[in-house]
Protein backbone atom coordinates (compact mmCIF):
# COMPACT_ATOMS: atom_id res chain seq x y z
CA UNK A 1 0.00 0.00 0.00
CA UNK A 2 0.99 3.55 -1.26
CA UNK A 3 0.83 6.02 1.35
CA UNK A 4 -0.02 9.08 0.23
CA UNK A 5 2.79 11.95 0.96
CA UNK A 6 1.32 14.67 2.72
CA UNK A 7 3.09 18.00 3.12
CA UNK A 8 2.87 20.36 6.34
CA UNK A 9 3.44 23.85 5.66
CA UNK A 10 4.83 25.78 8.88
CA UNK A 11 3.48 28.83 8.74
CA UNK A 12 6.18 32.26 9.81
CA UNK A 13 4.76 32.42 13.48
CA UNK A 14 6.33 31.35 16.09
CA UNK A 15 5.65 28.63 18.65
CA UNK A 16 4.32 28.73 22.06
CA UNK A 17 7.33 27.32 23.21
CA UNK A 18 9.33 29.99 22.03
CA UNK A 19 6.86 32.68 22.75
CA UNK A 20 6.79 31.22 26.63
CA UNK A 21 10.85 31.48 26.40
CA UNK A 22 11.01 34.86 25.16
CA UNK A 23 8.99 36.11 27.48
CA UNK A 24 10.74 34.04 30.37
CA UNK A 25 14.30 35.79 28.90
CA UNK A 26 12.25 39.24 29.23
CA UNK A 27 11.15 39.15 32.60
CA UNK A 28 14.57 37.70 34.24
CA UNK A 29 16.26 40.88 32.33
CA UNK A 30 14.32 43.28 33.54
CA UNK A 31 14.29 41.81 36.95
CA UNK A 32 17.78 42.28 36.94
CA UNK A 33 17.72 45.85 35.21
CA UNK A 34 15.13 47.21 38.28
CA UNK A 35 17.36 45.67 40.80
CA UNK A 36 20.13 47.57 39.62
CA UNK A 37 18.35 50.92 39.27
CA UNK A 38 17.22 50.15 43.08
CA UNK A 39 21.09 49.46 44.50
CA UNK A 40 21.52 52.51 42.38
CA UNK A 41 19.61 55.08 43.82
CA UNK A 42 20.02 53.25 47.40
CA UNK A 43 23.54 53.97 46.65
CA UNK A 44 23.03 57.83 45.65
CA UNK A 45 21.36 57.98 49.15
CA UNK A 46 23.86 56.90 51.04
CA UNK A 47 26.50 59.38 49.18
CA UNK A 48 24.13 61.96 50.07
CA UNK A 49 23.97 61.79 53.77
CA UNK A 50 27.62 61.31 54.15
CA UNK A 51 28.43 63.97 52.37
CA UNK A 52 25.83 66.15 54.50
CA UNK A 53 27.52 64.51 57.47
CA UNK A 54 30.63 65.81 56.29
CA UNK A 55 29.61 69.30 56.06
CA UNK A 56 27.78 69.29 58.77
CA UNK A 57 31.45 68.11 60.79
CA UNK A 58 33.56 70.80 58.89
CA UNK A 59 31.17 73.45 60.22
CA UNK A 60 30.88 72.12 63.59
CA UNK A 61 34.32 72.05 63.42
CA UNK A 62 35.16 74.94 62.29
CA UNK A 63 33.14 77.04 64.67
CA UNK A 64 34.85 74.87 67.52
CA UNK A 65 38.58 76.11 66.24
CA UNK A 66 37.19 79.65 65.90
CA UNK A 67 36.85 79.68 69.82
CA UNK A 68 39.68 81.03 72.09
CA UNK A 69 38.94 78.92 75.66
CA UNK A 70 37.76 75.61 75.32
CA UNK A 71 36.78 73.33 78.20
CA UNK A 72 37.33 69.78 78.71
CA UNK A 73 34.78 66.98 78.63
CA UNK A 74 32.26 66.04 76.07
CA UNK A 75 29.54 68.30 74.46
CA UNK A 76 27.09 66.95 72.10
CA UNK A 77 23.99 68.49 70.24
CA UNK A 78 21.10 68.11 67.35
CA UNK A 79 21.99 69.19 63.82
CA UNK A 80 19.42 68.96 61.33
CA UNK A 81 17.49 66.25 59.95
CA UNK A 82 18.16 63.76 62.54
CA UNK A 83 22.27 64.61 62.51
CA UNK A 84 23.74 64.55 65.72
CA UNK A 85 27.15 65.17 66.85
CA UNK A 86 29.47 64.64 69.89
CA UNK A 87 32.56 67.14 70.92
CA UNK A 88 35.08 65.37 72.57
CA UNK A 89 37.84 67.82 73.92
CA UNK A 90 41.03 66.09 75.56
CA UNK A 91 44.11 67.28 76.69
CA UNK A 92 46.94 66.82 74.68
CA UNK A 93 49.56 65.66 76.98
CA UNK A 94 49.22 65.03 80.97
CA UNK A 95 49.92 68.32 83.26
CA UNK A 96 52.47 66.84 84.70
CA UNK A 97 55.24 66.21 81.86
CA UNK A 98 58.37 67.66 83.34
CA UNK A 99 59.97 67.75 79.95
CA UNK A 100 57.57 70.22 77.87
CA UNK A 101 56.56 73.71 79.17
CA UNK A 102 53.72 73.75 81.22
CA UNK A 103 52.13 77.14 79.37
CA UNK A 104 52.20 74.57 75.70
CA UNK A 105 50.96 71.92 77.56
CA UNK A 106 47.67 74.06 79.20
CA UNK A 107 47.43 75.50 75.56
CA UNK A 108 47.29 71.78 73.52
CA UNK A 109 43.81 69.88 72.80
CA UNK A 110 42.66 67.21 71.17
CA UNK A 111 39.43 67.34 69.38
CA UNK A 112 37.08 64.21 67.80
CA UNK A 113 33.74 65.31 66.41
CA UNK A 114 31.57 62.75 65.45
CA UNK A 115 28.34 63.60 63.46
CA UNK A 116 25.30 60.57 63.76
CA UNK A 117 22.77 60.24 61.51
CA UNK A 118 20.04 57.16 61.28
CA UNK A 119 21.69 55.44 58.06
CA UNK A 120 18.89 52.94 57.41
CA UNK A 121 19.37 49.27 59.19
CA UNK A 122 22.38 50.77 61.30
CA UNK A 123 23.23 54.17 62.25
CA UNK A 124 26.46 55.50 60.55
CA UNK A 125 29.02 57.71 62.38
CA UNK A 126 31.40 60.62 60.19
CA UNK A 127 34.12 61.61 62.66
CA UNK A 128 36.87 64.08 62.19
CA UNK A 129 39.86 64.88 64.87
CA UNK A 130 42.39 68.01 65.09
CA UNK A 131 44.64 69.07 67.63
CA UNK A 132 44.33 72.79 68.78
CA UNK A 133 45.61 75.43 70.64
CA UNK A 134 43.18 77.13 73.06
CA UNK A 135 43.08 78.64 76.55
CA UNK A 136 42.23 76.25 78.94
CA UNK A 137 38.62 77.42 80.47
CA UNK A 138 37.94 75.88 84.28
CA UNK A 139 35.00 73.20 84.93
CA UNK A 140 32.43 74.07 87.12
Amino acid sequence: MIRPRVETKRGGGFTLIEVLTAIMILAVSLVVIFQLFSQGLKSADVSDKYTRAIFHARAKMEEVLLAERLREGETEGVIEEGYRWKLTVAPAAPREDPGDSPKTLEKMFYLTLDVTWDGGEHERTFTIETLHTAERMETE
